[in-house]
């Protein structure tokens, strides 16, 4: 794993460094993903945001430089909101900045993260996420195919602290679990 890297002036968590982002790329391509949304993906972060009651879910595909919300659920039209106290242009659409939130530190570390209140952990508080679009908890996990890549992410967030604990890791695990088999389904033609 690379190593973790510090702004030496906040002293916040940058995000990480990603070797895997141009291979990843290619994978994505073969598997004809990143550039649109998937309708199958939508419905996916929809069962989870249901499963885990959380308002936002994602399947988050990232490559060099930004993330790309093939699948997206948030409780609003066109699926394009505001997280609450934020400025409108801090809207929630289908691609967002390679350093804002926390799935390119999940890909990186290849595990499920959980921040049950992201204020509780100084390295992730200044995310911009936080300030930008209202985000206080986090759970995501990586999407490791076949090949042993990791594609991206599933995620859910909240603007409320979220006691995901040990169920809410292990539903995330196992969500992401689920779509890595559907994401391989579509591959073979199945």
């Amino acid at each position: 794993m690379p190593p973790t890297s510090y702004d030496p002036t906040t002293h916040l968590l940058l995000t990480p460094e990603d070797t895997e982002a141009p291979a990843r790329v290619v994978r994505l391509r073969e598997l004809g993903l990143g550039d649109a949304p998937v309708p199958e993906f939508d419905a996916f972060a929809r069962k989870l945001a249901d499963v885990t009651r959380a308002p936002y879910a994602m399947v988050n595909l990232i490559d060099e430089h930004r993330q790309y919300f093939a699948g997206l659920y948030a409780p609003a039209v066109d699926q394009a909101v505001e997280l609450g106290p934020a400025p409108p242009s801090a809207r929630v659409g289908r691609t967002m900045a390679r350093d804002h939130g926390y799935c390119p530190h999940v890909i990186v570390r290849r595990k499920a993260l959980v921040l049950e209140d992201v204020c509780d952990y100084p390295r992730f508080a200044g995310n911009p996420v936080v300030d930008e679009i209202g985000v206080r908890s986090y759970l995501g996990a990586p999407l490791i195919d076949r090949t042993g890549m990791a594609l991206g992410t599933v995620c859910v967030v909240d603007q409320e602290p979220r006691p995901w604990g040990r169920p809410g890791l292990e539903t995330i695990k196992g969500m992401a679990a689920e779509l890595v088999e559907q994401i391989e389904r579509r591959e073979s033609g199945g």
